[in-house]
């Protein structure tokens, strides 16, 4: 079993990239194997880990086609439709509530 490098915070090397920094290049790791971690140390909890990759082997981002936005459409609209009422609330139901806040206090404000 190899143990891959792990660096401390703000001290990887050049040439190497977490997920998000990949993604704010317009990059992916496009199935490339992970080649060291980065380590956040917290106090009195464990440390963040972020994986890195090597940004020479990254491959471009997919575009998004016509059926993708479709669907990310279609997604959003379901999560800003309230199950009681079925109207588009124009936010996204919060998840503690389970519809809108309309039809949760539907004598006026929550108090």
């Amino acid at each position: 079993m190899s143990a891959i490098p792990v660096y401390t915070w703000r001290l990887a090397p050049e040439g190497l990239a977490t997920r998000r920094q990949l993604r704010a290049l317009g990059l992916r790791p496009g199935g490339q194997p992970v080649v060291g971690q980065v380590e956040r140390p917290r106090f009195r909890r464990p440390p963040l880990v972020a994986y890195l990759y090597r940004v020479d082997r990254a491959l471009p981002v997919r575009p998004m086609t016509a059926r993708k936005w479709g669907a990310l459409a279609l997604a959003m609209l379901a999560r800003r439709t309230c199950p009681a009422c079925r109207r588009d609330a124009g936010y996204v139901i919060p998840t503690s509530l389970g519809m809108c806040v309309t039809c949760t206090y539907p004598e006026g404000s929550p108090s």
